[in-house]
Protein backbone atom coordinates (compact mmCIF):
# COMPACT_ATOMS: atom_id res chain seq x y z
CA UNK A 1 0.00 0.00 0.00
CA UNK A 2 1.49 3.55 -0.84
CA UNK A 3 2.05 6.02 1.47
CA UNK A 4 -0.24 8.46 -0.35
CA UNK A 5 -3.13 5.69 0.12
CA UNK A 6 -2.52 5.24 3.52
CA UNK A 7 -2.65 8.94 4.01
CA UNK A 8 -5.91 9.23 2.56
CA UNK A 9 -7.02 6.40 4.66
CA UNK A 10 -6.25 7.99 7.85
CA UNK A 11 -7.87 11.29 6.64
CA UNK A 12 -10.89 10.13 5.64
CA UNK A 13 -11.19 7.79 9.15
CA UNK A 14 -10.48 10.72 10.67
CA UNK A 15 -13.39 12.89 8.65
CA UNK A 16 -16.07 9.86 9.14
CA UNK A 17 -15.48 10.15 13.11
CA UNK A 18 -15.48 14.09 13.03
CA UNK A 19 -18.71 13.87 11.27
CA UNK A 20 -20.08 11.26 13.44
CA UNK A 21 -19.15 13.16 16.33
CA UNK A 22 -21.26 16.51 15.12
CA UNK A 23 -24.10 14.75 15.91
CA UNK A 24 -23.47 13.32 19.37
CA UNK A 25 -25.81 15.74 21.79
CA UNK A 26 -24.29 17.83 24.67
CA UNK A 27 -24.77 16.79 27.99
CA UNK A 28 -26.10 20.56 29.63
CA UNK A 29 -27.46 19.48 32.87
CA UNK A 30 -30.38 22.09 33.25
CA UNK A 31 -33.79 21.28 34.66
CA UNK A 32 -37.22 23.36 34.73
CA UNK A 33 -35.54 25.86 37.29
CA UNK A 34 -33.38 27.10 34.42
CA UNK A 35 -36.10 28.31 32.62
CA UNK A 36 -37.39 30.40 35.57
CA UNK A 37 -33.82 31.54 36.06
CA UNK A 38 -33.69 31.00 39.33
CA UNK A 39 -31.70 27.76 40.57
CA UNK A 40 -32.84 26.01 43.02
CA UNK A 41 -31.80 25.77 46.57
CA UNK A 42 -30.12 22.68 47.87
CA UNK A 43 -32.02 22.54 50.91
CA UNK A 44 -35.06 22.25 48.36
CA UNK A 45 -35.01 18.74 47.57
CA UNK A 46 -32.96 15.53 49.10
CA UNK A 47 -29.70 13.98 47.97
CA UNK A 48 -29.71 11.90 45.30
CA UNK A 49 -33.96 12.93 44.28
CA UNK A 50 -34.22 13.74 41.07
CA UNK A 51 -34.74 18.16 40.47
CA UNK A 52 -37.60 17.74 37.98
CA UNK A 53 -40.74 15.74 37.08
CA UNK A 54 -38.43 13.43 34.86
CA UNK A 55 -36.98 11.43 37.41
CA UNK A 56 -33.31 11.98 36.34
CA UNK A 57 -30.94 12.32 38.75
CA UNK A 58 -27.48 13.80 37.88
CA UNK A 59 -24.05 12.72 39.10
CA UNK A 60 -22.84 13.12 42.87
CA UNK A 61 -20.31 14.99 42.79
CA UNK A 62 -18.13 17.48 45.52
CA UNK A 63 -15.62 16.80 48.16
CA UNK A 64 -17.26 13.47 49.19
CA UNK A 65 -16.47 11.83 46.35
CA UNK A 66 -13.74 9.14 46.07
CA UNK A 67 -11.83 9.98 42.82
CA UNK A 68 -9.43 7.08 43.52
CA UNK A 69 -10.41 4.19 41.29
CA UNK A 70 -10.32 6.82 38.07
CA UNK A 71 -7.07 8.28 38.96
CA UNK A 72 -5.35 4.44 39.16
CA UNK A 73 -7.28 3.52 35.97
CA UNK A 74 -6.13 6.76 33.61
CA UNK A 75 -2.96 6.18 35.23
CA UNK A 76 -2.82 2.46 33.54
CA UNK A 77 -4.20 3.69 30.84
CA UNK A 78 -1.64 6.12 30.28
CA UNK A 79 0.98 3.64 31.18
CA UNK A 80 -0.14 0.88 28.77
CA UNK A 81 -0.44 3.88 25.66
CA UNK A 82 3.08 5.58 26.39
CA UNK A 83 4.64 1.15 26.37
CA UNK A 84 2.08 1.05 22.96
CA UNK A 85 3.76 3.99 21.78
CA UNK A 86 7.82 3.25 22.85
CA UNK A 87 7.09 -0.39 21.49
CA UNK A 88 6.29 1.13 17.87
CA UNK A 89 8.91 3.68 17.93
CA UNK A 90 11.85 1.33 18.71
CA UNK A 91 10.30 -0.82 16.07
CA UNK A 92 9.93 1.10 13.52
CA UNK A 93 13.64 2.12 14.46
CA UNK A 94 14.82 -1.68 14.09
CA UNK A 95 13.38 -2.19 10.65
CA UNK A 96 15.19 1.18 9.06
CA UNK A 97 18.26 -0.32 10.90
CA UNK A 98 18.09 -2.97 8.03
Amino acid sequence: MSVARRTLLTATAAGTLLAALWFVPSANATGEHAAQGTPPAASDRAAGQADDASGARLADTGPGLDTTPYLIGGTALLGIGAGFVTYSVRRSGERSAY
